[in-house]
């Protein structure tokens, strides 16, 4: 398999169908999440990174929320540990970035909170139980508070 991919910024009305079928997939199909709480009325109020293999087709997905969350971050399994989600999220961090956001935050599922730690994130907070699945959330500084 070739294991180029590209990742592309976008809006909602550009991503809605290609993130749609990335999330029902990995969150719906493989992780049991309920339909009803896996779209929300974010997504319209969110930037999107979408990653694509060699031929076009989506690979993978995630959003960064006004208020700096990142979330919804989906993988296909056969795409997973080759790079993507970091290329993912590297993309809505230099977003964040670029839009002044001084912190970013997310909830991880617990299995892929070491993933986050090499981006610097920590831990704020207890483990909770989010659509059935445990969770921790937590946060990445990207610019230090400005001065008094």
């Amino acid at each position: 398999m070739n294991q180029r991919f590209a990742v592309r910024l976008m809006p909602w009305s550009e991503a809605l169908p290609l993130a749609r079928a990335v999330r029902e997939r990995v969150f719906i199909e493989e992780q049991g999440v309920p339909r009803e709480l896996e779209w929300d009325d974010w997504d319209a109020r969110s930037d999107h990174a979408m990653a694509f293999d060699a031929q076009g087709d989506a690979i993978g997905t995630a959003r960064l929320l006004p208020d700096g969350h990142i979330g919804r971050m989906a993988v296909l399994a056969r795409w997973r540990g080759r790079g993507v989600g970091s290329a993912l999220l590297d993309a809505l961090l230099d977003l964040a970035k670029a839009k002044g956001m001084r912190s970013v935050r997310l909830n991880a599922q617990t299995h892929a909170a070491g993933f986050y730690r090499r981006f610097g994130f920590a831990a704020a907070g207890a483990e909770f139980v989010e659509a059935g699945i445990p969770h921790i959330e937590m946060t990445l500084t990207l610019a230090p508070p400005p001065e008094a």
